[in-house]
């Protein structure tokens, strides 16, 4: 996780709440131990956004690896010489 230090520049989020979410929120981020609200909101925040980008990368290396494998199967690459050389001592070993 991310975290600020005093050489961090920083910027300025606002939003506007109803008065339910405002109290609602005040009173996770108390029983959750933060200092206020915006501490609250920042960590709550940057937790999920990390959540959603982990998950999001790891779905795009998943489909990556997918179009590889089956790239690799559909249009196998030629035999080199060492596996084809590999494939016929194994040949004349069965028929020994």
């Amino acid at each position: 996780m991310a975290t600020l230090d005093s050489n961090t520049k920083t910027a300025r989020f606002d939003t506007r709440l109803s008065k339910e979410q405002k109290v609602f929120f005040e009173r996770a981020a108390r029983l959750g131990g933060y200092r206020n609200l915006t501490d609250f909101v920042v960590h709550t925040v940057q937790e999920k956004a990390n959540e959603i980008i982990v998950e999001r990368e790891r779905v795009l290396a998943s489909q990556k690896d997918s179009e590889l494998f089956f790239n690799a199967i559909l249009n196998p690459p030629a035999p080199n010489e060492a596996l084809t050389k590999a494939a016929n001592d194994f040949k004349a070993l069965l028929n020994e």
